[in-house]
């Protein structure tokens, strides 16, 4: 079992300003749109220093997109920033017809995404915009998990042509991957090799996979884990391997389990390579106030839920 070190907490969104600083200075094409939230977002840095490449939109997000779409016109590569429920819900038939149908270069930036919006509720807490989003011809969808991925991956689609859609959250979580990682849009990280299952995790489920496994090794059972931060061009190849040599897998994500990850892998699973599957997901649900800790427990997100799926999965491996 590899062991990795928690850095010290932080927030995936502290990681897109982080990035968004550093686009900054380096890509002078790049620009930002906010729909008034600008705190949440960690952008001010980037606004301090290039204020002539900000737009404040004010609430109203549907303008937000459409804006974004008219400025790739220009030659520009906007940004655009809120919380991911309106990024995606509120304002799906803009992001539709004026990006995705258009393919336009714009990067859907969507902060405070999942149940671990915590206490602003289920009105706010979205669940099912990765199904949204990786349903839309051309569209790329990234959920990075931790701050170093974050900032590596907010840097990294402003070098890929077309619309992308990237998720982080809001509560500070564990930091564990490398500070300066290069980031490829379309290949999972091998995590920890092993042998009796695979776990296929995204997002804030990544690091409760990591710990997941260092439990269940001390039952004797060795798990794969793979860290997809892409679910949108997935990488199947790299899923098919660890698959074939484990016969089973449990995916893991912060989102409904209709639409996101796990159903991406099992489709995969299904016209290549059958085999046992459980999700760790919500389960066709809305969320409610909470802290994201309660929430995550509630709903069964956490290193425990995913030891029981493997558990169970086990059960079912040929």
């Amino acid at each position: 079992m590899k062991k990795y070190i928690d850095q010290g907490k932080n927030d995936t969104r502290s990681g897109y300003g982080a990035g968004m600083t550093i686009l900054g200075r380096t890509n002078p094409k790049v620009v930002a749109l906010c729909a008034d939230l600008v705190g949440s977002l960690k952008i001010q840095e980037f606004i301090d220093e290039n204020p002539e490449r900000f737009f404040q939109v004010g609430i109203a997000e549907a303008n937000m997109m459409g804006i974004a779409a008219g400025l790739t016109i220009g030659g520009y590569i906007p940004f655009t920033g809120t919380f991911a429920n309106f990024s995606t819900g509120r304002v799906y038939d803009q992001i539709r017809q004026s990006i995705a149908y258009s393919g336009k270069n714009v990067k859907i930036c969507a902060s405070h995404a999942g149940i671990t919006l915590g206490e602003d509720g289920a009105t706010h807490q979205i669940l099912e915009d990765i199904g949204l989003m990786k349903m839309l011809p051309g569209m790329t969808v990234i959920n990075p998990c931790d701050y170093n991925q974050t900032k590596a991956a907010t840097i990294a689609i402003a070098e890929h042509e077309g619309p992308v859609y990237l998720r982080f959250g809001r509560p500070k979580v564990a930091n564990f991957t490398p500070v300066d990682q290069s980031f490829e849009i379309g290949k999972a990280l091998m995590l920890n090799e092993g042998n009796d299952v695979t776990i296929v995790a995204t997002g804030h489920l990544v690091w409760p996979s990591l710990i997941a496994a260092e439990n269940l090794e001390n039952q004797g059972i060795s798990a794969e884990v793979i860290n997809i931060h892409t679910i949108k061009p997935l990488d199947e190849k790299a899923i098919l391997e660890s698959v074939k040599k484990t016969g089973a897998v449990v995916t893991a994500e912060e989102h409904n389990f209709l639409g996101g990850l796990g159903e991406s892998v099992a489709r995969t699973l299904t016209s290549q390579f059958p085999c046992p599957q459980e999700l760790v997901a919500t389960q066709d649900t809305f969320g409610e106030s909470g802290t994201p800790d309660q929430l995550m427990e509630k709903y069964g997100l956490n290193n425990k839920a995913i030891e029981k799926a493997v558990l169970r999965v086990l059960k079912r491996k040929a």
